[in-house]
């Protein structure tokens, strides 16, 4: 699969079948991607927490925030939940300053899931303190980011943004997600 078409189908899925396992070995496997990808200095300060049982999960779930823009839509239902989750933390006893390292990992772990035909959803919206406290997480551990994992349930599509310019994600009547991106030409400075 080139590049471009791996970056395309890795989208951002709210909504999963649940039912479809994610394996501790897959986990394994696309954090390892995020092991070899660039950290600053090489100072490597990320950790991992993986979670593929559905006792776990529920423990997190509670803790995550899921679509800003869709404020009628409180998240996933039962049945459309994560299969998996990888929390990714900044190790403070290694490092204070976590910099970029983390958007590095997490997107090199989507790429991967994606690769495998899974998909995922970044979420920064977390209840850090309750996240602590639900999975008894050091406190030398900064939460950074959560990974949601599984099949995905959604169909998600990319449109050119409007002349309003409303960046603001959406979904229409048959559930499709569709996200509005900026022109290349709207991007690239002359």
């Amino acid at each position: 699969m080139m590049i471009r078409d791996l970056v395309m189908q890795n989208r951002t899925y709210r909504r999963f079948h649940q039912e479809v396992a994610v394996e501790q070995q897959m986990l394994r496997e696309i954090v390892d991607l995020a092991r070899l990808s660039a950290s600053a200095a090489n100072l490597q300060p990320l950790k991992y927490i993986l979670s593929c049982e559905p006792q776990k999960n529920a423990l997190i779930f509670p803790h995550l925030g899921w679509a800003g823009y869709l404020k009628d839509w409180p998240g996933p239902c039962e049945g459309e939940r994560p299969s998996a989750y990888i929390i990714i933390l900044g190790d403070t006893q290694i490092s204070q300053s976590i910099g970029c390292d983390h958007g590095i990992a997490a997107q090199s772990i989507l790429l991967g899931a994606t690769e495998k035909g899974l998909g995922g959803c970044m979420i920064g919206t977390v209840q850090r303190q309750k996240l602590r406290e639900a999975l008894d997480i050091p406190s030398h551990y900064e939460i950074l980011l959560v990974l949601a994992l599984g099949k995905p349930k959604e169909q998600v599509v990319i449109e050119t943004l409007d002349a309003a310019g409303d960046i603001k994600y959406w979904r229409d009547s048959d559930g499709k997600h569709h996200v509005p991106k900026r022109g290349l030409d709207d991007i690239i400075l002359h």
